[in-house]
């Protein structure tokens, strides 16, 4: 299976996950909710930087949360698994998905060894209605850099 496939499965599979609410459709998010969004994912990626487990987690779905139960278990996990979010070299905000029953953000990410891949974070709405990340799915990038929206400043 291609890397792109793998990864259209992938995001099927996070946008008709059980548990996604019709409210949280991107279809129905306007300007402040789509920046609120890719808000949460940059603090989130900031917190990892400055290797800030109790923020990072702060940003996780009460669902991650709950599945690794504090801020230091979720860090290492992370440190071991995703470290090019951990760990990002560059990162270029591209599509607010708009299809299916949650928002999925994309996000290109070039890790510290130098090789470029595609971040799927399915958001949720937290307690108290704040966009949590309900998740990131990772999938190498398979097109030229070129391809890649050019970074804005601001982002790593």
């Amino acid at each position: 299976m291609s890397a792109r496939r793998a990864a259209a499965a992938l995001f099927l599979a996070l946008v008709f996950a059980p548990g996604a609410r019709a409210g949280d459709a991107p279809a129905a998010l306007g300007a402040a909710d789509r920046a609120a969004i890719r808000a949460v994912i940059e603090a989130q990626l900031a917190a990892f930087a400055r290797d800030d487990a109790e923020a990072a987690f702060a940003f996780a779905a009460p669902a991650i949360q709950a599945k690794f139960g504090d801020a230091e278990t979720f860090l290492a996990m992370v440190r071991a698994a995703y470290r090019p979010v951990w760990r990002p070299a560059e990162t270029r905000f591209r599509a607010l998905e708009t299809s299916g029953a949650r928002p999925v953000q994309e996000v290109f990410i070039v890790g510290p060894d130098g090789a470029a891949w595609i971040a799927l974070y399915p958001m949720v709405r937290g307690p108290g209605g704040a966009w949590r990340i309900a998740g990131c799915v990772l999938a190498p990038w398979s097109g030229a850099r070129a391809e890649a929206p050019a970074p804005r400043p601001g982002l790593s």
